[in-house]
């Protein structure tokens, strides 16, 4: 099997553990309320397509064609899960953790979708945000900037104050990120 490109790596090395989850709760139908319980808790999410998606796909509906009308994010997820039921090993590592240098392209495109109205991009973003913080330190330092961001600041002096060198980087790779042309 071909690796998955880049960003489709990342994606699936942040869900990781979501996806062992799925796949391993709900081939055993003694852990099947666990698997119902991930479920429920992704569509408190605001995950309603992915969950709809993954019950399909337990189900037996097996068809790439059946996820187009997922968002990218949702449809990495989806595609991991069918391959990791289809073959155990294709599964990923669930404590493998993705590589923070390569968040920018994803935060900011999440970014520029929630300032652009769109409600399940600033529900997301808000959660990590939130997830963030709670983290303390220096991801909290980055999750503060996440609201200015949306709301349009751009100033490097302001949204960084503060930030050790790693989290300025990520924040100045965002708003590079911000001024790609495909993303506006």
């Amino acid at each position: 099997m071909p690796a998955l490109p880049e960003r489709e790596q990342q994606i699936v090395a942040a869900h990781a553990p979501f996806i062992c989850q799925v796949v391993e709760s709900s081939q055993n139908p003694e852990r099947r309320p666990e698997y119902e319980a991930l479920l429920q808790a992704a569509e408190e999410s605001g995950w309603n397509n992915l969950a709809t998606a993954i019950r399909k796909i337990v189900a037996g509906q097996r068809e790439l064609s059946a996820l187009s009308w997922l968002d990218d994010e949702d449809r990495v997820i989806a595609e991991a899960i069918m391959r990791g039921l289809q073959d155990p090993a294709t599964l990923p590592d669930p404590n493998s953790r993705p590589d923070p240098t390569l968040a920018a392209p994803g935060l900011a495109a999440m970014i520029l979708a929630a300032s652009r109205g769109n409600v399940e991009a600033l529900t997301l973003i808000s959660n990590m945000a939130e997830q963030m913080s709670r983290v303390g330190g220096q991801m909290a330092r980055l999750a503060a900037v996440i609201r200015p961001l949306i709301n349009g600041e751009r100033a490097p002096e302001r949204l960084c104050k503060g930030m050790d060198s790693q989290t300025e980087q990520v924040v100045l790779d965002i708003l590079k990120e911000l001024k790609q042309p495909e993303l506006n």
